[in-house]
């Protein structure tokens, strides 16, 4: 479950910083790596971020023993 949480924050990390070079700069990695906004390469990527940032939502309210953390 750890590997699967550092993805998701991994790929929910990538796509806050796309999302803020679209805020900052009106320019969109994803969309010109991947041929526009509209490409299905696009749209999967968009879906796949997207889908880890639900999972991360359960970062929330775990118990931070069953995070790995001791204090």
């Amino acid at each position: 479950m750890v590997l699967m949480d550092r993805i998701c924050l991994a790929l929910s990390i990538i796509g806050g910083l796309n999302w803020g070079s679209i805020g900052l700069f009106k320019f969109d990695l994803v969309a010109w790596i991947f041929g526009g906004q509209t490409s299905l390469w696009s749209r999967i990527i968009y879906t796949v971020v997207g889908l880890a940032s639900v999972w991360c939502i359960s970062l929330l309210f775990r118990d931070t023993e069953e995070l790995g953390e001791r204090r």
